[in-house]
């Protein structure tokens, strides 16, 4: 059972983080905090397979979905990856349908796709489940992200091709590309991921982004139904640059005195 793809289906809102830290310890820390998902990030980090699977285990027994966004479109990457049993993955920058349809190929078996056929891996229960090869195509989840003009552009189309589950809109990729240098709250932008998700939902498909607590709302009210709301390098950062900045310019304004 995939519960991210059920709440998906059922427009039901989640709440989640990218993780950009490599240890299961961190996973393992934030799941009760409550969130929907982590998302694991192997396409800005230097993460490794077993770093990985250490921390689909620290979500195993949680209710926290596990998501990984992929470092990119190439096939066999996907391979380790679904036979670790995470079911939902996240493509980043598809631009068009083509794409869209190679990503959906990675992730189903033939005759639907090209994904290879592992029989003693994790996401068989190690050759246990003899049905996971029937049923993986209604338990995948795939994500697409929009990260470009030409993937706005192109929205409808990507969300018509069979297989794909949501897009998610990247709005720090976006800006880049839209001239605003990883302006991601320049008012453009923001107009720009608000039509964006719009015309996502008014396709039937499930709508995602990347945003700020000051942003979430508006994202949510234009029909977003899963909303990553930072990192957890971003939040240890803040937290850690405020706690320093208050006691080094206490301690720098009594030795003044």
């Amino acid at each position: 059972m995939n519960l991210f793809k059920e709440k998906l289906l059922r427009r039901q809102p989640q709440f989640g983080l990218f993780a950009m830290s490599l240890t299961a310890q961190t996973a393992d820390a934030l799941v009760p905090s409550g969130f929907d998902f982590l998302m694991f990030d192997a396409e800005h980090t230097p993460t490794a397979l077993p770093i990985l699977y250490s921390q689909v285990l620290a979500l195993a027994s949680s209710r926290t979905a596990c998501l990984v966004r992929m470092p990119g479109p190439d096939p066999v990457a996907f391979k380790p990856v679904l036979d670790m049993g995470i079911a939902t993955v996240m493509v980043p920058n598809i631009r068009n349908a083509k794409e869209a349809a190679q990503a959906v190929r990675a992730v189903q078996y033939p005759p639907r796709g090209i994904r290879g056929v592992g029989g003693s891996v994790r996401a068989t229960r190690y050759g246990r489940d003899a049905d996971y090869y029937a049923q993986s195509a209604e338990q995948i989840c795939l994500l697409l992200q929009i990260e470009s003009a030409e993937g706005l552009s192109n929205i409808e189309a990507i969300a018509a091709v069979e297989g794909v589950d949501g897009l998610f809109i990247g709005p720090v990729d976006l800006a880049t590309d839209l001239g605003h240098l990883a302006q991601a709250t320049h008012p453009a932008v923001i107009q720009a991921c608000l039509d964006g998700v719009r015309r996502i939902r008014a396709t039937g498909k499930a709508a995602g982004i990347l945003a700020g607590e000051s942003q979430a709302q508006a994202y949510l009210d234009a029909g977003a139904t899963m909303v990553c709301l930072g990192s957890d390098l971003g939040l240890l950062t803040k937290a850690a640059d405020a706690l320093a900045a208050h006691w080094i310019q206490s301690n720098a304004s009594e030795e003044a005195c």
